[in-house]
């Protein structure tokens, strides 16, 4: 029978790399008391270490506040061109009623396909 994969949060693998980090207990003890496998909380120290530098970029939050306005401008556009085009649908279903009649959509119903 196959054991079901573990899933862990971002927290509690930091939560981990730190008390490696304080230095009480070793990776090895820390792991069997756990029921963690010791190569996993190696790799995610090695992962901690090598993305540490992240925490102190400035250019991080630049980088999103460029995204989240980049973002803004897209739904404005959409939301700009939703409306152009709702007006031409609605000048357009007015046109049809005044030219044709009120029931003009059932004039263009759709045909079954024909084989």
């Amino acid at each position: 029978m196959s054991r079901k994969r573990r899933n862990f949060t971002a927290k509690f693998k930091s939560d981990f790399v730190l008390e490696l980090f304080k230095g009480e207990t070793n990776l090895n003890t820390l792991a069997a008391e756990n029921s963690i496998q010791p190569n996993l909380l190696h790799n995610w120290k090695k992962e901690f270490l090598n993305k540490a530098s992240v925490v102190f970029d400035d250019s991080r939050e630049e980088n999103i506040r460029e995204k989240l306005e980049d973002e803004r401008k897209e739904k404005m556009a959409y939301a700009k061109k939703v409306g152009q085009l709702t007006m031409q649908v609605d000048w357009l279903k007015k046109k049809s009623a005044e030219l044709l009649g009120p029931d003009y959509e059932s004039k263009f119903s759709p045909k079954p396909f024909e084989d």
